[in-house]
């Protein structure tokens, strides 16, 4: 009983950390433009990114993202070691990552040391479905590109249509939008970050009812799940959004490309949508990557030497490192502390 609540505690923290880990991810074009000051850019992300818990609940009906990550291992090999190895390997990487300011994906990071610890503790990778994995990771590259294809579809289609505009006006058009555009983005952030947490502790109370029914705390699946879990999950996040990602809303909003609230608006609008097509399909992404991508395709839209293509190389090397890092540092913690928990 004492892991479990430990498990979920520390779950909790990392949803808290992801939120001001990925708070850039939401605001850093809002900031960047001035359009608001960061402190009350992170207050509007926040309410938003709970905002997203009763359109799930209420307007969406569900929690697919929260099913899919709580199926990363195979339900008879999940132990609650495995998940306590995977938590702390997961909130190790997204501290030194946010340390260093990369944004990296917190989606990613908390999936690979789930499979990474599972995987050290039985010594073989058929315990870990693979569709999911494979599925999962995919989209480490298909969420920029479809954000990316997104904002230079829309940012074609505005630039078209305010051409007999004056500039200033549509400028100033544009900055009232972002208030809007980071407002769905902030839900999307919310509906997918706070779902990973969720299947996390789903996984957790999946493992307590096969290893430790006498409990009486256990799940059979992550559609189950208790109402206070989703609650506390978006509430942390919403938190952790209020304590703001100062390093990485540097590298998000000014060392990928200049962004002016029109760009701002159509990075913010791609990203959401992406994030919204992925709800659809119940596959966890990452906001960074996603809101990278449509960043990245609206600066394209001027020309293509707007894009500092060295600063997002970087960016897709720690992508890519993410998941089996996260894998290696779990499988590390996993060996070192998981005989001594029970």
């Amino acid at each position: 009983m004492g892991l479990l609540i430990t498990i979920i505690i520390l779950a909790l923290v990392f949803d808290y950390i992801n939120g001001f880990h990925d708070a850039a991810n939401s605001i850093a074009t809002i900031v960047s433009t001035k359009v608001l000051k960061p402190f009350q850019a992170v207050l509007w992300a926040a309410m938003f990114n709970f905002i997203a818990f009763f359109i799930a609940k209420y307007i969406i009906g569900g929690f697919g993202i929260a099913d899919t990550v709580s199926k990363t291992v195979i339900a008879e090999y999940i132990t609650l070691p495995i998940i306590f190895s995977g938590i702390v390997a997961a909130i190790i990487w997204n501290l030194l990552t946010w340390w260093l300011g990369i944004p990296s994906s917190s989606s990613h990071t908390l999936i690979g040391g789930f499979a990474g610890a599972a995987i050290a503790r039985w010594a073989t990778f058929s315990v870990i479905k693979v569709s999911v994995i494979v599925k999962i990771a995919a989209f480490i590259f298909l969420a920029p590109i479809i954000g990316m294809v997104v904002a230079t579809f829309l940012t074609i289609v505005l630039t078209w249509s305010i051409r007999k505009v004056n500039p200033h006006k549509a400028n100033t058009w544009f900055k009232h939008f972002q208030l809007v555009s980071s407002g769905l983005f902030s839900i999307g952030h919310g509906l997918n970050d706070s779902q990973k947490v969720m299947g996390i502790i789903a996984a957790a109370l999946i493992a307590t009812h096969i290893h430790h029914p006498e409990i009486g705390y256990g799940i059979e699946s992550a559609n189950d799940l208790p109402n206070w879990v989703a609650f506390a999950c978006f509430t942390a996040i919403s938190l952790g959004t209020m304590s703001g990602g100062w390093r990485i809303i540097r590298t998000m909003g000014t060392r990928i490309t200049k962004v002016t609230p029109f760009e701002g608006v159509v990075a913010e609008t791609a990203g959401a949508l992406t994030l919204y097509l992925t709800e659809i399909l119940k596959i966890p992404v990452s906001t960074t990557h996603t809101i990278t991508g449509a960043i990245i395709g609206v600066g394209s839209v001027k020309r293509l030497s707007a894009v500092r293509w060295g600063v997002t190389r970087n960016l897709l090397v720690a992508w890519i490192l993410t998941i089996p890092v996260s894998a290696l540092i779990a499988a590390v913690v996993y060996w070192s502390l998981g005989h001594y928990l029970i």
